[in-house]
């Protein structure tokens, strides 16, 4: 899929809203209709933000937000504080909301991070998973390889989401909960970019392949099949950095560069 440019950004910006707009849906479709207004807020927009729907370094207004997540401002004003410390938004006196740019070299930096929190994550969660917890994980990766090639970007990114928070589920530790949930949400956004904006669009089957690894070995218990497994699906996000260093278009990750 060819990136924005200045004679394109309408359609392309257009494009990816209606898409992740598509996939959210409304009423009993969404998972997040049921939730209570201040998650549903902070899911729909969180979502828009990775999905860029709402673009990397554009700003946005409390009430756009609030018809985006379907709810009052008190939910939103709840929502942006936690996109916030998730570092997914900025908040600026005096200026209003700026989706957070994607920058390349802060990514680099968390994927360090990612790599080790997330390697010891798996490992609990190898240990610690219930019957059920394992029976789900075989669940998961059943339905990602029935998908085949049908699967599209958002569905796969539906799929990414379900596994991280089966994995987390059976760690049974908060904390790691609320130190890898931002991580996920950063690196999925850069996989959206790299994937459904990049030129030329690159295949998602490695990314398909490294999370079936992930599932295969948490459903066994194999601790360190699965944390080698995680290793490769972080390496894999690394090479994603690297592409996106070398051939993206600035503007997909920062639009106030098509200022100028």
């Amino acid at each position: 899929m060819a990136g924005p440019n200045d004679s394109c950004k309408g359609s392309v910006e257009g494009r990816v809203r209606r898409r992740a707009m598509a996939k959210d849906g409304a009423g009993a479709a969404d998972p997040a209709a049921q939730l209570p207004q201040a998650e549903r807020a902070y899911r729909r927009i969180e979502a828009a933000i990775v999905t860029c729907a709402l673009r990397p370094g554009s700003f946005q207004r409390i009430q756009d937000l609030a018809a985006l997540a379907g709810t009052g401002r008190t939910p939103v004003h709840q929502a942006v504080s936690r996109l916030a410390a998730d570092t997914l938004l900025d908040v600026l006196p005096r200026q209003g909301l700026l989706v957070a740019p994607v920058e390349l070299g802060r990514c680099r930096v968390l994927l360090g991070l990612r790599r080790e929190v997330e390697r010891f994550a798996i490992g609990l969660a190898a240990a610690r998973a219930t019957e059920g917890q394992r029976s789900h994980m075989r669940h998961l990766a059943g339905a990602l390889r029935a998908a085949g090639d049908t699967l599209d970007l958002a569905d796969f990114n539906a799929f990414d989401t379900r596994i991280d928070a089966v994995v987390l589920e059976a760690c049974g530790e908060p904390f790691l909960e609320n130190t890898l949930r931002p991580l996920h949400s950063v690196f999925r956004r850069v996989g959206w970019i790299w994937h459904g904006l990049a030129t030329p669009g690159p295949d998602p089957a490695a990314s398909v392949s490294a999370h079936l690894d992930v599932l295969d070995a948490l459903a066994d218990g194999r601790g360190e099949a699965a944390a080698a497994a995680s290793d490769a699906l972080v390496d894999l996000v690394g090479r994603m950095i690297d592409g996106l260093s070398l051939g993206a278009p600035p503007a997909l990750l920062d639009s106030r560069i098509e200022r100028y």
